[in-house]
């Protein structure tokens, strides 16, 4: 992978397939322990609905409301810089490590570890921050 492009679009590619086994974790627990707060759902089962969600769907909706707030922000920035050719050697690097600190935020979000899912935000932030600026030096010319 020589390009800019190609680092993104594996990139999104994972963090699709992050968010998807999330919604899957969550679909395990609701399956797995009977839990449906929708009625319809609890129907389909032959259950009662549930007062409130397993702790697990509840941490599990949490990273993924966090993934909302950054990932579309990732794919924005990401078609900006690739569409602009800034540095292919550092989108290599800002993406792959944004991917890994998304992976790592979810995984750590998911079992309860602080400090590593703060440090794993902060990681990701940081590489939106590196993205900008590769962005603005080619825009400015600097690049």
């Amino acid at each position: 992978m020589e390009n800019a492009l190609d680092w993104y679009s594996l990139c999104v590619v994972v963090l699709f397939l992050k968010m998807f086994t999330t919604s899957a974790y969550q679909g395990f627990y609701r399956l797995s322990q009977g839990v449906f707060l929708n009625p319809e759902d609890a129907q389909v089962f032959q259950k009662h609905p549930a007062a409130e969600e397993l702790p697990q769907v509840r941490r599990a909706a949490k990273a993924w409301l966090n993934d909302l707030e950054n990932i579309p922000i990732f794919c924005s920035l990401g078609i900006a810089y690739v569409l602009l050719g800034a540095s292919p050697k550092a989108a290599s690097w800002l993406f792959s490590i944004f991917t890994i600190a998304r992976l790592f935020h979810t995984l750590t979000y998911l079992l309860g570890l602080q400090p590593w899912r703060t440090i794993a935000y902060g990681v990701g932030i940081l590489c939106l921050f590196g993205m900008s600026w590769n962005i603005i030096t080619v825009l400015l010319g600097l690049a």
